[in-house]
């Protein structure tokens, strides 16, 4: 099924003879955020590459920085010192509203609270990023219901989240960061607030996703869960501890 949706994207498998391409890049980038009189250091001179394709977790205690690191990465915050280059456009070139369109247009972000509207139905809910890309109505509709259907809540689009599962808004949370065809999914913690069984099944569909070419960066505190990434980076104190392949 994820076949037959994502089979028209821009951004499928280069040829497997060529270099890999760094589709986000680090370069020195720190983070420091004030807190009263003192300075909080987040991140500290971080050196890092990601790759189009690949499959990153990105671990570490709390405070080591990797939730930073998300956070910019999705451009949500932007680095104090440094350079981050997304598909190598210089973010710090980049005003905040083409921020927004680069977040609107290249990022899918999956959360770990689903961060769905809970007024909104299921089609509604995957629908957003549509509307703000200007979609004609009856287009999105179609749209949001091939990713319903590909998640399996194809008979729920006229559900409310109240009424479905953590592991249905987890979907439907997964099914809303590819309405527009994203070249990068970040996700927070996408299974910490389900069960091991429905978070090895979230688990499964990250990994149809990447399969197609999708590249994928993960934070989540639960070696396990990490283990299903082609790639593992441990963060320590803002910096780059060690990374594991």
């Amino acid at each position: 099924m994820i076949q037959t949706v994502l089979q028209s994207s821009s951004h499928d498998h280069a040829d497997s003879d060529a270099a890999p391409e760094a589709v986000i890049q680090l370069q020195q980038v720190h983070k420091r955020y004030p807190m009263g009189r003192e300075c909080v250091h987040a991140l500290r001179g971080v050196d890092l590459e990601f790759n189009r394709g690949s499959f990153w977790a990105i671990m570490g205690a709390s405070g080591s920085g990797k939730s930073t690191m998300l956070n910019l990465l999705g451009c949500l915050d932007r680095p104090s010192e440094g350079r981050l280059l997304i598909e190598g456009r210089d973010t710090a070139k980049l005003n905040d509203n083409e921020l927004s369109d680069l977040r609107l247009r290249r990022l899918g972000f999956i959360f770990q609270s689903f961060n769905l509207i809970p007024q909104l139905t299921v089609r509604e809910n995957i629908e957003m990023p549509l509307y703000y890309l200007g979609w004609e109505p009856a287009d999105s509709a179609v749209r949001a219901g091939e990713l319903a259907a590909m998640v399996d809540l194809g008979n729920r689009l006229d559900h409310r989240p109240a009424e479905l599962s953590g592991g249905q808004q987890q979907r439907v949370a997964i099914a809303r960061s590819l309405a527009n065809d994203p070249a990068i999914i970040l996700a927070d913690e996408p299974t910490g607030n389900l069960d091991t069984a429905t978070g090895e099944a979230i688990m499964d569909m990250l990994k149809n996703l990447h399969a197609q070419g999708r590249t994928i960066i993960m934070v989540t505190h639960e070696p396990d869960i990490a283990e299903h990434a082609s790639h593992r980076l441990h963060m320590r104190d803002g910096e780059v501890d060690r990374i594991e392949c």
